[in-house]
């Protein structure tokens, strides 16, 4: 019997990666999509859409009454909630916004798989992220500790994770979070660091572009590929329990670093002058090809992001295939076509 999958977020870079993931296992896929303004928002999953085991749905985490009227028509042997307002810069804009998606978005979805029954037939998987963690209190992080948010998105992101665990403990859902870490790939929204600085720098290799501006340049991310993330995402609801899981590689690699991997692709050369905010890097020509603005620091920085994956590799047979250059090589080859 074909098993059906409800994915919300299919448009973005993990949506596209774990619908292909779904088809080529023989999933027949479903897929809540948002209105949008671009004409070009299934481009991620464009080469899909001729297949008869993709089907779109018109749909809004913050719409309760589609939601229904989408769960009422099928079952779903799994779901998968991808779909967020995931800028954690943007959040402090619009933190309400961000607490109706990231939040009370996954509320609806619990509730409608309570409330029309399906509690033992549905398995759910809650895309939740390292910005739980926010303030350290422990390095690395593990499932055992403590969340510190320091942005709405990772607030509301917090309120998501509890109420999955709760709906496990109360109602006994087969719900899973999956506490991922950075992850990226050619697919990344352009309004991610990484993204920008591959794109940035690959522009500037072809002096189609003088520089780029970035925030803190002492944040430290573990990086991973997202193809790894939603191989660890599908593998948590396959599992006889629901449970929680983080997703990492276990390296820690600073923005700075990200950006001399990116110089050094294209045998650019450079040096880094000053500190804080009037840090800089020259190229060999004497240009400044990296300034710092302080208009992309949050008004609460996360320094330093690194997680233990043990547990995920233990249970799971998880384990990250991408090393954190060959991660940046991919996404910077992805500029040249």
């Amino acid at each position: 019997m074909t098993k059906t999958a409800l994915v919300t977020g299919i448009t973005g870079q993990d949506g596209g990666y774990l619908a292909e993931l779904l088809i080529d296992k023989g999933y027949e896929v479903h897929a809540l999509r948002r209105r949008s303004s671009s004409v070009n928002d299934l481009h991620r999953i464009s080469h899909l859409l001729d297949t008869d085991k993709l089907h779109l749905h018109y749909g809004d985490l913050t719409d309760t009454g589609c939601l229904v009227k989408l769960f009422d028509k099928k079952l779903f042997n799994e779901v998968y909630n991808l779909g967020a307002q995931s800028d954690v810069r943007v959040s402090f804009d619009i933190p309400e916004y961000t607490a109706d998606v990231d939040a009370l978005g996954t509320l609806r979805l619990l509730e409608c798989i309570r409330t029309l029954g399906m509690m033992e037939h549905t398995k759910f998987y809650q895309a939740s992220t390292s910005e739980l963690y926010g303030k350290v209190v422990e390095i690395p992080q593990n499932e055992n500790t403590p969340f510190y948010p320091r942005s709405p998105y990772g607030v509301a992101k917090q309120f998501s994770f509890w109420s999955v665990k709760n709906y496990r403990e109360s109602y006994g859902l087969h719900g899973s979070n999956g506490i991922l870490f950075n992850h990226e790939s050619p697919w990344r929204g352009d309004n991610f660091v990484t993204q920008k600085i591959v794109k940035g720098v690959s522009n500037i290799a072809r002096g189609a572009q003088s520089h780029i501006s970035l925030g803190n340049m002492d944040s430290k991310r573990d990086w991973g590929h997202a193809k790894d993330y939603v191989d660890g995402m599908y593998r948590m609801l396959q599992q006889e329990k629901g449970d929680d899981y983080v997703l990492a590689t276990g390296e820690l690699h600073s923005v700075r670093e990200l950006v001399e991997i990116c110089f050094n692709y294209f045998d650019i050369k450079i040096h880094w002058e000053g500190s804080g905010t009037d840090e800089k890097a020259i190229d060999e020509n004497g240009n400044t090809v990296v300034n710092v603005n302080p208009e992309f620091y949050r008004p609460a920085e996360v320094e330093l992001l690194v997680g233990d994956p043990s547990k995920a590799k233990n249970v799971l047979g998880w384990k990250p295939e991408y090393t954190f250059t060959t991660l940046i090589e991919e996404m910077l080859e992805a500029t040249l076509y």
